[in-house]
């Protein structure tokens, strides 16, 4: 049995951890990734065209050229085996005081450029990073700098970083060869950073993606094949219980059945005994009197035959007034009542503590024979009375 005990712990170990495996590889939104798209950007451009770039790279002020606004613009197609094809325009100005190709110019200068380049996606390489996105690339272009026109080679770095799978921001920086110096063009380096927007997008799964799919894959066979071996055992089980449940159910409607039959009958007991009392009647009583006349005592000695017949019954008496005279003389008044009526069938021989009493005065009318009301004698008599209610049984 101890034995038993623990290789069970062991299935059920070896099958929690399978399923929080299987929780902790769920398929995200990180697991899948643009495979091809368009991309449009829109941002600004640098210019750095002072002849000794490596010396002053971050000479901004003097040798960088920008102007404050948007001044470049691409449209590029990117395919799933990291390829793209881009096209790009830009604008810029030369400013006047800036150093180009080593001289101070004296005037703006603008500067215009139309490039094609083909770039490869470095996470092809790297591994998917989510939201960055670097890559180079290679091309050539026609330049109109200083003056000069010239075709460029021209080799890029870059990298986008995505906030979402359409939006992001583009950031990288060409070299810029002139294809002939023969007229003084020089080499120059161009910097841009933008906003790029993604469209035509096709979706697939990373290279992780792959893998998680995999793996869920073999987790959910794995838990297949666990949850095959233990149905059958657990098909008797649920028999068993079932069984065990449906006899249970059955002894619980029996049970409730009597207790609804042992209720029916005491309610049913109950009506009849409300019914014999009230066909008694009430015990009525005279204009400002509480005398318990003779056609009342009728009333009660027929009242205390119940009680004597009952021994387990238990009542209320609760007395009454009609609308005349003051409301403190009417309490005072049902009060003297109901004491009369109690005790009445004490002196009958019954047990003080079956009866219990209540005096309401005029507050429980059983017609409109109120203070504002006329009404004849036979109407008020109605409301001077005692009633019984029954308690206990």
């Amino acid at each position: 049995m101890k034995t038993t005990k623990i290789f069970s712990f062991i299935f059920l170990l070896m099958l929690s951890s399978v399923t929080f495996a299987q929780d902790e590889l769920q398929i995200t939104a990180k697991d899948s990734i643009v495979q091809s798209s368009w991309i449009f950007g829109i941002g600004l451009n640098a210019v750095d065209d002072s002849g000794n770039v490596f010396d002053g790279i971050f000479n901004v002020g003097k040798e960088w050229n920008i102007v404050p606004f948007p001044s470049r613009v691409s449209i590029g197609r990117y395919f799933e085996n990291g390829l793209g094809l881009e096209a790009i325009g830009a604008y810029n100005t030369y400013m006047e005081g800036n150093i180009i190709d080593g001289n101070v110019i004296s005037e703006d200068i603008n500067y215009y450029s139309f490039d094609g380049r083909i770039t490869y996606d470095l996470n092809k390489i790297i591994g998917q990073t989510g939201w960055f996105d670097p890559y180079v690339g290679i091309g050539a272009g026609y330049t109109d700098a200083n003056n000069k026109g010239r075709g460029t080679y021209n080799a890029v770095v870059g990298f986008r970083t995505w906030f979402s799978d359409r939006w992001g921001l583009d950031f990288n920086s060409s070299g810029k060869w002139a294809m002939s110096q023969a007229d003084g063009a020089t080499n120059h380096i161009q910097h841009a950073a933008g906003v790029v927007y993604q469209f035509g997008i096709e979706k697939g799964l990373s290279k992780r993606g792959e893998e998680k799919l995999e793996l869920l894959a073999a987790i959910e066979k794995e838990k297949q094949r666990q949850q095959d071996s233990i149905n059958e055992v657990n098909r008797l089980k649920d028999e068993a219980l079932l069984a065990e449940r449906l006899k249970k159910q059955q002894e619980a409607d029996a049970l409730a059945a009597a207790e609804k039959a042992k209720i029916d009958a005491l309610n049913k007991k109950r009506e009849e005994l409300k019914s014999r009392i009230e066909s008694l009647g009430n015990v009525y009583f005279a204009l400002n009197s509480s005398v318990v006349n003779t056609s009342s005592k009728k009333v009660l000695d027929s009242l205390a035959d119940v009680l004597d017949e009952i021994p387990t019954l238990k009542l209320k008496i609760t007395s009454h007034t009609d609308s005349r005279g003051t409301s403190k003389y009417n309490d005072w008044l049902s009060q003297r009542r109901v004491d009369k009526t109690k005790a009445y069938l004490i002196s009958k021989g019954i047990a003080e503590d079956k009866l219990v009493t209540e005096a309401y005065g005029e507050t429980m009318l059983l017609n409109e024979c109120d203070d504002n009301t006329y009404c004849p004698e036979d109407k008020h008599a109605v409301n001077r009375r005692s009633e019984f209610v029954i308690l206990e049984f």
